[in-house]
């Protein structure tokens, strides 16, 4: 997955009917700027009212995930959530003439192709993980039903299904690339046990349930062929093609012999989506549903807000990168303006710079020389020639470069820096390298506190050389 925020290239749009209303809707997916999100309008009420595909907006989830805000309700976002987070859509909005997305065949398969026909356009924002240190354990008691969250470089998710059925026996089902994602678990349709449907019609659900559009599992082995179009009749289906084909209703075969944990794996992807940020982790689940799902995306999010309030860890005992003597050789500055005193690291998108302030700077002398503190202004220059640094280490011979400022946008100043203070820098690309143009976004941390942040646009440019 790209660290760049995505959108539709262009608008997408579905005609079908609700899974459980039954209602048929009309659905366009039209792209989005950058930080927009998903967001879902609900274009056949007045004001046409807008609700952001957020977990804590999750009200329901009784056999689907259902959002609402003030009375407006946008149900069964799973498999269109699923299916934006897999293909690594993270800016749309959603209109709808109705409350329910189109169940369409049961699966992700139809928002998929359409999503890969309309092709994406990568967005100049960076992306922001779920990153967690530790792992994160939960179980629903009610169900028995187990999350596991383990630190991973990538996303992978495991789920088991043991409904001690059987008509279904024990499953396994596993992604570790989601590039696999439209082959593998796309295509699998949602499934019910024969034997819940009649209490799912009592409950004013899948009224736009059938045949087409999910797989009915035969839970019972003295079920009649007789007793199964009784139950099609009161639930107001067609009952004249009906048949019994092993444990599935009708002539057909599951496209794959696991496909129920499949479709288990595709749910959960769609409820982890309402996190609103792709997770960098292995999920591991038992018996996975809504529910449980969603308790545990809540969880997630929860853990990274807290993790974000933690001081920010850098190891600067290890020998740095570049020292002074070779920044010299890299950056045009010199005392006094030479502000940057080691480079520790640098990756293919981004760097970590050591500023060390001491009271023999020479601005203390007319800075506030009572109350000595660290001009804003220098402390964006030190992160800048820190971007500097980032930028001229991408060309040939860096010394025949020049890195040039274009544009500051977003500065916030978090605390005063003083004299005995180590400033540390880490900025990231925000969008890749064009035409010489660098775009970063940074943070300057003391004892792991921030202290700035700031977004930089910068030109690297070749010096002008006399002939």
């Amino acid at each position: 997955m790209s660290d760049n925020q995505k959108t539709l290239n262009s608008s997408i749009e579905f005609t079908g009917v609700g899974l459980h209303t039954g209602k048929d809707v009309h659905m366009v997916i039209e792209p989005a700027k950058i930080n927009h999100g998903v967001k879902f309008q609900r274009i056949d009420l007045e004001n046409q009212p807008i609700l952001p595909a957020d977990i804590n907006l999750v009200t329901d989830t009784q056999r689907s995930t259902t959002l609402e805000k003030d009375n407006v309700k946008i149900v069964t976002v799973e498999h269109l959530m699923s299916a934006l987070y897999a293909l690594g859509v993270n800016n749309v909005l959603v209109k709808m003439d109705s409350s329910e997305v189109p169940i369409l065949d049961g699966s992700a398969k139809y928002f998929v192709e359409e999503i890969q026909k309309a092709g994406l356009e990568v967005q100049d924002a960076a992306l922001k993980y779920i990153d967690l240190p530790t792992p994160i354990h939960y179980t629903d008691t009610d169900s028995g039903s187990e999350i596991l969250f383990v630190p991973a470089n990538n996303f992978i998710i495991s789920v088991v299904l043991d409904y001690q059925n059987l008509a279904l026996g024990t499953q396994y089902a596993e992604i570790r690339d989601l590039k696999d994602y439209s082959t593998e678990i796309a295509p699998c349709k949602t499934f019910v046990f024969l034997t819940e449907l009649e209490k799912l019609s009592k409950a004013n659900l899948i009224k736009g349930g059938g045949l087409e559009n999910a797989i009915v599992v035969v839970d019972r082995e003295d079920t009649k062929l007789s007793e199964i179009k009784k139950l099609a009749h009161l639930l107001g289906k067609d009952s004249s093609d009906i048949q019994i084909n092993g444990n599935i209703l009708n002539n057909c075969e599951m496209q794959f012999y696991n496909e129920p944990a499949r479709h288990k794996l595709l749910d959960v992807i769609g409820d982890l989506a309402l996190i609103g940020m792709p997770i960098r982790g292995h999920i591991i689940t038992k018996k996975p549903g809504h529910k449980l799902n969603i308790s545990f995306a809540q969880i997630l999010k929860k853990a990274m807000k807290d993790q974000e309030k933690l001081p920010k860890q850098f190891d600067l005992t290890k020998k740095p990168l570049y020292d002074i003597v070779e920044i010299e050789k890299m950056l045009p500055h010199r005392y006094p303006f030479l502000l940057i005193d080691k480079i520790m690291e640098i990756s293919d998108d981004g760097i970590i710079g050591v500023k060390n302030v001491t009271m023999n700077e020479n601005y203390f002398m007319g800075h506030f020389p009572k109350n000595p503190v660290m001009p804003g202004v220098l402390q964006i220059e030190a992160m800048a020639q820190t971007g500097g640094i980032f930028s001229l280490s991408k060309v040939e011979d860096p010394h025949l470069y020049t890195t040039y400022f274009m544009k500051i946008d977003n500065v916030k100043f978090k605390r005063k820096v003083i004299p005995g203070d180590t400033v540390v820098f880490e900025l990231k690309l925000l969008s890749p390298i064009r035409r010489g143009l660098v775009h970063m976004g940074g943070k300057g941390y003391v004892n792991g506190e921030v202290c700035i942040e700031a977004e930089m646009l910068a030109h690297v440019a070749k010096d002008r050389t006399e002939e």
